[in-house]
């Protein structure tokens, strides 16, 4: 058996995405790569994808790719290095993003949780929550 060795993409439902494309764009300052109007837009993160989707939208018949449409909440994890915590504090301060809670791992890893403005749970984690 072929085994996988790492996620390609990771796909969030938004409801708004010129708001959500502005939201990671100012937060993570990542250009797009790929928007098809108010269906979804796609970033690259390092070697993957961080794919938004209106879930409304890619229902439609004659949609161009695979449907997605997910109900409800999701959740992502972006690494951030030790050194870079308060950085990452900082910076969702100035843009008015709640820190939802700050967790220590028992492995010694961090992480910052908060929301987007569809409500998906976002993590900024350090590499050893996962040791």
């Amino acid at each position: 058996m072929a085994l996988i060795n790492q996620i390609l993409e990771t796909a969030l439902y938004v409801t708004d995405i010129d708001e959500s494309e502005r939201f990671y764009r100012t937060l993570f300052e990542l250009a797009t790569y790929s928007k098809s109007g108010n269906r979804h837009v796609f970033f690259r993160v390092g070697e993957s994808m961080l794919l938004l989707f209106n879930p409304e939208e890619t229902r439609q018949p004659g949609s161009a790719a695979a449907t997605h449409g997910a109900v409800g909440e999701g959740h992502a994890a972006f690494t951030i290095a030790h050194k870079d915590l308060d950085f990452w504090r900082m910076r969702l301060a100035e843009l008015n993003i709640p820190i939802e809670i700050e967790h220590q791992w028992p492995e010694g890893g961090r992480s910052i949780y908060f929301r987007d403005p569809s409500g998906n749970s976002l993590e900024l984690a350090t590499p050893d929550v996962w040791p």
